[in-house]
């Protein structure tokens, strides 16, 4: 008998980040792969320690919003156990702004996209899109996620990511420097990184704002495998 395995899929937050179509796009990936999906609107369900000590894979896309101490402490104690944790953009790195321990289990947060020249901005979303590139470093190379991938182009929003030393990056951006900026040299921020913690494994791409970057072949390799990597 084969026993397939348990992801769990929490989506919700800021609707820009189109929660329900990007994960809806990985799910297809994931029950290929032999995975049941339980979908949940909220972080309560991380509180449910009988669950989630079944859980092989959350993937989260759940931007900002705001997660109860019983809540992270149950994801956290999943993670150390064993699940995996993954996903993209601001539905893993800018969660839950208001609980640090919960940045540090992750190890990067989005701090800022900057975006097109003042004089260019129209109020929208597509003021913060830039031409840049994901940078593959060399331990991309052999590395499951990123093997055979190479630098790559994105118009979209460029992740200025505070990091800290614990994560094993794959990937960088490097934001410029423009004529209206207030920053003084090029910052280089994480783009793709994974984590290990306890047990488990945790997965991290910044690129992923809306429907249209996820479905790039470069960014939708790089996450279907990041799933596949994280999990248990």
């Amino acid at each position: 008998m084969t026993v397939n395995k348990n992801a769990l899929v929490v989506r919700g937050g800021w609707d820009g980040h189109q929660p329900v179509e990007a994960t809806d796009l990985f799910i297809p990936h994931l029950k290929a792969h032999g995975y049941d999906i339980r979908v949940e609107d909220s972080p309560g369900v991380y509180a449910d320690a009988t669950y989630m000590a079944g859980v092989d894979l959350v993937m989260q896309c759940m931007t900002m919003s705001t997660i109860e101490q019983h809540e992270f402490e149950g994801l956290r104690a999943a993670v150390e156990n064993g699940t995996g944790l993954a996903g993209w953009h601001g539905g893993i790195a800018d969660s839950y702004r208001n609980t640090s321990d919960y940045l540090h289990l992750i190890g990067g947060q989005f701090a800022c996209h900057p975006g097109k020249h003042p004089d260019e901005r129209k109020g929208e979303q597509a003021d913060n899109y830039v031409p840049y590139t994901v940078n593959m470093l060399p331990s991309a190379a052999e590395h499951p996620i990123t093997a055979g991938i190479s630098d790559f182009d994105l118009v979209t929003e460029q992740y200025w990511v505070l990091a800290d030393d614990y994560i094993d990056v794959l990937a960088t951006t490097t934001q410029k420097v423009r004529e209206w900026d207030p920053w003084h040299r090029e910052v280089t921020s994480p783009a793709v990184w994974t984590r290990q913690w306890g047990k488990g494994r945790i997965f991290v791409c910044t690129p992923g704002h809306r429907l249209e970057i996820l479905e790039d072949p470069n960014v939708r390799t790089i996450i279907e495998r990041g799933l596949l990597w994280a999990s248990r």
